[in-house]
C-alpha cells in the first residue's frame, strides 16, 4: 500500500514499524509502540481495555485469529497524530472489513486504539473466536 499520509515524524515512524511487524507476521515489538496507558476500544465491548499489556495481548490475539488481513486506505487527521487505517480480513468462512482508527501522542506512541468492523456476521464471528481465545486469560484476571 503506498498512500502519503500528512502525519507527525513519530507517527510516520511508527506506522512504518507497525506496518513491517505486520507483514513480517511478528509483533514482538509491539510493547515499544505502546503507551503504558494505552486504550482498546473494541467492536464488540462497551468498556475500553486499558494499558499496554493489555493492549498488546488483544492485538497480538486479533492478529492470530484473522486470515488475508490487508491495510487498503490511510487516512491522516489534521494534527497528524492520528489515523484511520481501513482493512479487510476472514474469520473462518466470515468475510469482514474494519477500520483500525489510532491516536498517537507525540512521542509517536499509541495512546488509542480503536476498531470498527462490518458486517454483523464477521464481527460475531470474530467475538467468538476471540473470546475463546482470551477467556483463560480474562477468568484468571478476574478471578
Amino acid at each position: 500500500m503506498s498512500t502519503e499520509l500528512t502525519v507527525q515524524p513519530t507517527v510516520a515512524e511508527a506506522l512504518d514499524k507497525w506496518h513491517a511487524m505486520l507483514l513480517a507476521g511478528d509483533l514482538r515489538a509491539l510493547p515499544e509502540l505502546l503507551h503504558a496507558q494505552a486504550v482498546f476500544r473494541s467492536p464488540m465491548a462497551f468498556k475500553p481495555y486499558e494499558g499496554a499489556p493489555m493492549v498488546s495481548l488483544i492485538l497480538n490475539t486479533v492478529f492470530q485469529v484473522f486470515e488475508g488481513f490487508a491495510y487498503h486506505r490511510e487516512l491522516s487527521s489534521s494534527d497528524g497524530l492520528s489515523v484511520v487505517l481501513e482493512f479487510s480480513a476472514k474469520v473462518g468462512e466470515r468475510e469482514l472489513k474494519g477500520i483500525d482508527m489510532i491516536r498517537f501522542d507525540a512521542d509517536g506512541k499509541i495512546v488509542e486504539f480503536e476498531v470498527m468492523i462490518r458486517p454483523m456476521s464477521g464481527l460475531q464471528a470474530l467475538g467468538e473466536e476471540m473470546g475463546r481465545r482470551l477467556a483463560p486469560f480474562l477468568s484468571a484476571k478476574t478471578g
